[in-house]
């Protein structure tokens, strides 16, 4: 037998020769991690004498998501677990896991944790006082969470302020964008499709963006959603606009954008989302039936 020897070709970052003027090629790192479904593991039957109460509650939410499985339009549906004792918590929580997506709230009297189960349009919401004590416990199902929609945007401006007077040096794109937000913000009805502004196309200096970050104030609510790599969503003070960046892996900002409209739809669970929770659900509970 005869050896034979190939060329062998090589490339990739870091295997073709720096270019003449000392620049080199800046590759995009793609995420390399994705979160995906893990069914959770029960308790055996003969473990559950003492969380009837969790089990009742499981049973109740169960039955909730069979139901907005065959409508059209998902409305937010509530399942109260407030006065549920450690034990039976702990079997919820159990359960429904934790999913992609989390949110904090912070209002001026209360504020909210939200985490999405597992199955996709199941949250966890717990609201807490001014003293950080627990005040209600929930599983809500629904899109989103209905504190998105009816207490971000409560005390929220109508309209970015655009006095020229107090424009930083150094600002020099920022100024027009906020004559563009504020016609978008009086175009947007609720339902409609949100207008996306993407920064990371347009010549931002980092004047602009700090601008824009003071003109556009922060609002109560930061949404950060984990699939390939992180989306970080953060409520401003101005009504219906977002704040939408994405990060790969390695934590470096891909995407910059602004969001005028609902709730990113990244964040919310489809009605197929829903359907498929409702059937995984279904499932787990068969076994103790």
């Amino acid at each position: 037998m005869y050896e034979i020897n190939l060329p062998v070709s090589v490339s990739g970052p870091g295997s073709q020769p720096s270019e003449e003027d000392g620049t080199s090629l800046d590759i995009l790192q793609l995420p390399d991690e994705m979160s995906t479904f893990a069914m959770p593991e029960m308790p055996e039957p003969d473990q559950l004498v003492c969380v009837e109460e969790g089990m009742s509650a499981l049973a109740k939410l169960d039955g909730i998501l069979q139901q907005l499985a065959k409508v059209k339009d998902v409305q937010s549906v509530f399942v109260d677990i407030t006065d549920l004792d450690k034990d039976n918590r702990t079997l919820v929580d159990q359960v429904l896991g934790e999913g992609e997506v989390s949110m904090v709230y912070r209002g001026s009297q209360s504020s909210a944790s939200i985490q999405e189960s597992v199955m996709a349009g199941i949250w966890r919401v717990r609201y807490f006082d001014e003293q950080g004590q627990l005040t209600s416990d929930t599983i809500e199902v629904a899109s989103v969470p209905r504190l998105c929609h009816r207490n971000v945007f409560n005390h929220a401006a109508h309209r970015v302020e655009t006095h020229r007077e107090s424009i930083p040096q150094g600002v020099l794109n920022a100024p027009p964008l906020l004559a563009e937000i504020n016609d978008k913000v009086a175009e947007y009805r609720p339902g409609s499709e949100s207008y996306v502004i993407n920064l990371t196309l347009l010549p931002q200096t980092e004047e602009d963006l700090a601008f824009l970050i003071e003109r556009l104030g922060k609002g109560p609510l930061t949404i950060l959603s984990r699939g390939y790599g992180n989306c970080r969503i953060s409520s401003t003070a101005v009504e219906n606009v977002w704040w939408v960046q994405y990060f790969n892996s390695q934590d470096k900002n891909i995407l910059n954008t602004l969001e005028i409209g609902g709730v990113p739809t990244v964040a919310a669970a489809a009605k197929e989302d829903i359907q498929d929770s409702a059937q995984r659900l279904d499932e787990i509970m068969d076994a103790y039936r």
